[in-house]
C-alpha cells in the first residue's frame, strides 16, 4: 500500500480511540456479501458431494463457513474496501477541515496612511476575509482587533506571518466563535444594562467586555505583569477590580471603557442604597 493511502486510512481513524467511523449500511451490506457468497459456495461445493450423513454435513457447513466469514473473510473485505466503506465519512471531515474558520486577530499598525491597507492585502493573498475592525490609538501607532474568517486549512502561523508581511508588529491570534461579531457599542450596551440592574455583575462584565479574566485584589500580582501592561487595577467599591489579560496588554481605551463600566456600577449601588 503505497503512502497516500495509508495517510488516508490514518486520517480516519480516530484521534482517541483509534477506530475508524462506522460505515453505511449499504455498503457494509455489499461488503459482507462479497466476504460472505464466495465462502458459502466454496465449502458447500466441497461438503455437499461428499457421502457424509446429513446432520454431519449440515453441522461442518454452519460451523466451517461461520468460522470463516467471521474470522477470516469479513475482517479481510472490510480491511481491503476500508477506504470505500469510510468513504463518506471522510469526505464529511475534509468539508470540516476547509470550511471557513473564525479567528481574533490584534495587531500593532503605524499610524500612517495605507498601513491598514497593506494589512489587508497580505491577509487577502491567503484568501483572508476581514469581518470586523476596530482600532485604538497607542504611543507609537494604533493597535487594531480584528475578526477574520480563514480557509479552513490556515493555521495560526500563517496568519501571524501574513500580518507581519502586511506591516504589523505584535501581532496575535485567537481562535474564536460568531459571538465575536457583536459589535462593540452593542456588546459594551448589553454589559451596561446587566450591571445596572446589578452592580455585582461588574467583574464579569468587565472581563467579558475586555475579554480579559478576572483577578482578585487580595491576590499577589506578578510586577512583570504589571509592567506589561497586561494588569488592569480599577478603583471600585467594595474593592479594586482587577483584570488579567496575559497575551494582550491593556490599551488606553480599554482602561477608559473599564473606568466607565466602573463608575455605572457605582452610580447603580449609590442609587440603590439612596432607595430612589
Amino acid at each position: 500500500m503505497d503512502a497516500s493511502r495509508t495517510a488516508t486510512h490514518r486520517h480516519l481513524a480516530c484521534d482517541v480511540c483509534g477506530r475508524y467511523p462506522e460505515p453505511p449500511k449499504v455498503r457494509l451490506t455489499i461488503a459482507n456479501v462479497l466476504a460472505m457468497l464466495p465462502i458459502e459456495l466454496a465449502v458447500h461445493a466441497a461438503v455437499v458431494g461428499t457421502g457424509w450423513p446429513l446432520l454431519l454435513k449440515v453441522l461442518l457447513l454452519a460451523a466451517t463457513a461461520t468460522a470463516l466469514v467471521i474470522w477470516v473473510a469479513e475482517p479481510g473485505v472490510r480491511h481491503l474496501l476500508r477506504s470505500w466503506l469510510h468513504a463518506p465519512a471522510l469526505r464529511r471531515r475534509r468539508a470540516l477541515e476547509v470550511a471557513p474558520a473564525l479567528w481574533r486577530a490584534r495587531v500593532t499598525l503605524p499610524d500612517t496612511p495605507g498601513a491598514l491597507e497593506r494589512l489587508s492585502r497580505a491577509l487577502a493573498k491567503l484568501e483572508v476575509n476581514v469581518l470586523s475592525i476596530q482600532s485604538q490609538p497607542v504611543t507609537g501607532g494604533v493597535v487594531d482587533a480584528l475578526v477574520l474568517s480563514a480557509p479552513g486549512g490556515l493555521t495560526d502561523d500563517d496568519l501571524l506571518d501574513a500580518m507581519a508581511t502586511g506591516g504589523g508588529a505584535a501581532p496575535k491570534v485567537w481562535t474564536t466563535t460568531p459571538l465575536a461579531l457583536v459589535d462593540a457599542p452593542t456588546l459594551a450596551l448589553s454589559l451596561a444594562t446587566r450591571v445596572v440592574a446589578n452592580p455585582a455583575e461588574l467583574p464579569y462584565a468587565a472581563a467579558e467586555l475586555l475579554g480579559a479574566e478576572r483577578g482578585f485584589a487580595h491576590h499577589p500580582v506578578d510586577p512583570a505583569a504589571v509592567a506589561r501592561g497586561t494588569v488592569l487595577k480599577v478603583p471600585g467599591s467594595p474593592e479594586p477590580l482587577v483584570l488579567l489579560r496575559p497575551d494582550e496588554p491593556f490599551t488606553p481605551a480599554d482602561v477608559a471603557r473599564v473606568s466607565r463600566l466602573a463608575e455605572l456600577a457605582e452610580a447603580a449601588m449609590l442609587r440603590a442604597a439612596s432607595g430612589r
